[in-house]
């Protein structure tokens, strides 16, 4: 993190701005070169920089909270030059049921639901049961005796209901 106190110190140091050692301090080293060697815009640079300095090193908080550790900025939260990292949201219970349904050709068994959901086996039945009392999903039997769930929309042509 930069501090806005050394960032002024620095601006004092290098002759009111005039060659831009501030700058390099917050990162912006191609216009750091340019006040070197223009004496920070013939001092107008420098004047805006004793302005605007501290919102400067805000920003430059900001950058670099952003880019630190590689983490997206999805998943992050920048306020007031401080980074949060934040997990990034949950996919619903529901959306990997239907997913799942949809990769298993319509069949559902709950020991899948509970695997893909990262939920117990109780917790996996329950949300099958919410599917089944929303008309979107079916219980059977199969001839084995093994409970199903089944999702029509997501049945191949080719198999039958009649192996149930």
């Amino acid at each position: 993190m930069y501090s806005v106190g050394l960032a002024y110190l620095l601006w004092v140091v290098s002759g009111c701005g005039a060659l831009g050692f501030h700058r390099f301090y917050i990162g912006k080293i191609p216009t750091g070169l340019l006040w070197m060697f223009t004496g920070g815009l013939l001092g107008i640079g420098s004047l805006y920089d004793l302005v605007t300095l501290s919102r400067q090193v805000k920003e430059a908080n900001i950058r670099n909270a952003l880019f630190e550790n590689n983490v997206p900025p999805k998943e992050r939260i920048v306020r007031d030059g401080v980074s949060t990292i934040v997990s990034a949201p949950k996919e619903s219970v529901e959306r990997i049921i239907l997913k799942l349904a949809k990769r298993n050709k319509g069949i559902l068994i709950i020991s899948d639901v509970a695997l893909e959901a990262n939920i117990s086996v109780d917790d996996a039945k329950k949300d099958l049961e919410i599917l089944v009392n929303k008309g979107i999903a079916e219980i059977m039997v199969k001839k084995t005796g093994a409970i199903v769930y089944v999702i029509r929309e997501y049945l191949e042509n080719d198999l039958s209901l009649e192996d149930f």
